[in-house]
């Protein structure tokens, strides 16, 4: 580390190179998924880059190391631990579709929105062929159009409008 403060490059290369493995094995003890042992050891390894100025080459460099890796470490299992404790497990109760099979899987309900699309006008047809059954960008949409943005945006909203009415005018179960 005296050498790489010196501005041996080399050195330096060969240092992060030694200290890696043991770096990891210092966050494989704290962290049970891979994942997160290989981001807590690039956070310790900038973490020394960031610090290699106040390493003093009178004292040994091991302690040093120790205690840069044991509190960034510590540091990700406290911001972890505060994340977690926000966050909320996910039950049956939060499925958006509590049915088996979603309203668009029963074919009464694809015959009645084919003949509603095809009751639409070519332009908003065509909107939302490619905006809502294709999945196409707007940008994409509009290149292959030869439209605006604004106008498939209009064209979309009043297919959206008609096919809510026509759908829902046919009651269909």
């Amino acid at each position: 580390m005296a050498r790489a403060q010196d501005g041996d490059g080399t050195a330096y290369r060969r240092l992060l190179d030694q200290i890696t493995p043991y770096v990891r094995s210092l966050a494989a003890r704290r962290h049970n998924d891979q994942g997160d042992v290989e981001d807590a050891v690039q956070d310790v390894l900038l973490t020394i880059h960031a610090l290699r100025a106040t390493y003093d080459p009178v004292r040994p460099f091991g302690p040093w190391l120790v205690t840069i890796a044991s509190r960034r470490l510590i540091d990700r299992l406290r911001r972890q631990g505060r994340q977690r404790s926000r966050e909320t497990a996910l039950t049956q109760a939060h499925e958006t579709l509590a049915m088996p099979l979603a309203d668009m899987e029963q074919p009464e309900r694809q015959r009645a929105l084919a003949i509603a699309l095809e009751s639409l006008p070519p332009g908003q047809r065509q909107a939302i062929q490619m905006l809502k059954l294709k999945e196409m960008s707007l940008i994409e949409a509009a290149e292959k159009t030869g439209l605006s943005i604004s106008a498939l945006k209009v064209a979309t909203h009043r297919a959206l409008k008609a096919l809510r009415k026509l759908m829902s005018s046919r009651s269909v179960p």
